[in-house]
């Protein structure tokens, strides 16, 4: 399974732009949490354990869980 890691950069596309792309750098990480920085934006993120098994890769969602949402992959 791939993990998120300390220094690394990730990217999400959006469900209503799919030319739109959103990159985060992780600054931190924990067993269960990661902490993600957008420019001068940084969220703690919780890692989902069901999206995590499905996609055979960590996933959080960075904006929370809403109809379009976005989620980010370490894969």
């Amino acid at each position: 399974m791939k993990t998120f890691e300390v220094g690394k950069t990730y990217t999400h596309g959006w469900a209503g732009d799919s030319n739109l792309l959103t990159t985060w750098k992780v600054i931190e990480r924990t067993a269960q949490t990661i902490t993600i920085q957008n420019k001068d934006e940084i969220r703690k993120c919780r890692i989902i354990k069901d999206l995590t098994e499905w996609n055979k890769a960590e996933s959080v969602r960075p904006y929370g869980k809403y109809s379009m949402y976005p989620c980010l992959t370490a894969g």
